[in-house]
């Protein structure tokens, strides 16, 4: 069969490219496609490669004719589901979908790769296929945590990649942090702080004390400024961009943060229902509680990027609906568009050889 001219891959060259893992979703291939088709709407020049089920997605695809010239479906046989064991998908899972996106990173065919599915897989596929950069020992997730800065949010790193972190690897992190930060969000001079239980700097183990001073002798070379150690509550605070920490304490905090944003919610819910003047005051307070509901939707900020890999992997949440796909394949398109994988590569690149010439580094 020859070639469409007009396929993602064939325009690869000169069109930016995703690549979308449309099986692993809790909502299933057509919230995934829909997701799709909302993005591809607001960005006519992207092109994307879709991994999963044939004719199932053919038969998505069918119904929107205009998406399915500007998307290139690879088949796969097999689904790696959300309880499926890393070291097992990373043995048997070259027939998923999962293996195909992050392969099409890995080809140069795709720019970026997303998928909804099992975050341990979906890590263990990405390291055995990119491999790690040089010099990174340990790669992190990043999210973006509502905020009240300009831009709303502020990144969260690590949030569950390893659950271990040592002086370098917090110094690490906070290099790939910055670098997001900048190609990322747009923000020029990214502030980073360091989580800890207090501010002081007697304060801490003895490895974050450590990492305060590595991460304050690189600061203005790498291009952020460095306010020394933050608290919980500066998490979504305005004070700092990007927040540094290990994996179990970043993962604790964003299960803590979205349990907290449940109950808040609940608890709203049933105090507007108590009486007839609660559900009255309900109406008249509709339009703040809209905007309320607007600025805190999680949907907006869909999106865990895979930081530290020879290319950019972006977790969506499991349970992403249209507007959750489509803001984490927003998100993929701005780290592509910025050559971020590139950027961060140099970044890292440059830090180590710098630390690595500098005598008092290795005493």
């Amino acid at each position: 069969m020859t070639p469409d001219p007009n396929t993602p891959q064939a325009l690869g060259a000169s069109r930016t490219v995703i690549s979308v893992d449309a099986m692993g979703g809790d909502l299933g291939p057509a919230a995934v496609v829909a997701g799709i088709s909302r993005s591809a709407k607001q960005n006519p020049e992207i092109g994307f490669i879709v991994s999963g089920d044939g004719p199932t997605l053919e038969a998505l695809f069918a119904k929107k004719p205009a998406l399915a010239e500007r998307c290139e479906i690879r088949h796969a046989d097999e689904v790696v589901t959300m309880d499926a064991k890393p070291s097992h998908v990373m043995r048997y899972g070259k027939a998923t979908s999962m293996w195909s996106a992050v392969d099409a990173v890995k080809s140069g065919d795709a720019s970026v790769c997303v998928s909804c599915g099992n975050t341990g897989a979906l890590m263990a596929v990405s390291m055995i296929r990119l491999r790690k950069l040089p010099n990174i020992n340990r790669p992190a997730i990043a999210c973006l945590w509502p905020s009240r800065n300009k831009s709303g949010f502020n990144i969260l790193l690590d949030v569950g990649a390893d659950i271990r972190a040592d002086q370098e690897d917090l110094l690490q992190y906070a290099l790939m942090g910055a670098s997001y930060a900048r190609n990322g969000m747009g923000i020029a001079r990214p502030r980073v702080g360091l989580l800890n239980v207090g501010t002081e700097e007697h304060k801490g183990r003895a490895e974050l004390k450590v990492a305060r001073e590595l991460i304050s002798e690189v600061a203005d070379d790498a291009n952020f400024d460095f306010i020394g150690f933050v608290e919980g509550g500066d998490i979504p605070s305005d004070r700092v961009d990007v927040i540094v920490t290990d994996g179990f304490t970043g993962n604790v905090a964003l299960k803590t943060g979205e349990g907290t944003a449940n109950m808040i919610s609940y608890v709203l819910s049933q105090a507007f229902k108590a009486t007839l003047f609660a559900r009255i005051s309900s109406l008249l307070a509709l339009p703040s509680l809209n905007r309320l509901k607007k600025r805190m939707d999680p949907r907006r900020f869909n999106g865990g990027v895979f930081l530290g890999l020879n290319g950019t992997v972006i977790k969506s949440h499991g349970a992403a609906d249209e507007t959750g796909v489509a803001a984490a394949i927003q998100l993929a398109i701005t780290l592509s568009q910025s050559d971020f994988a590139h950027k961060l590569a140099a970044r890292v690149a440059s830090a180590s050889s710098a630390r690595q010439d500098d005598p008092a580094s290795t005493k």
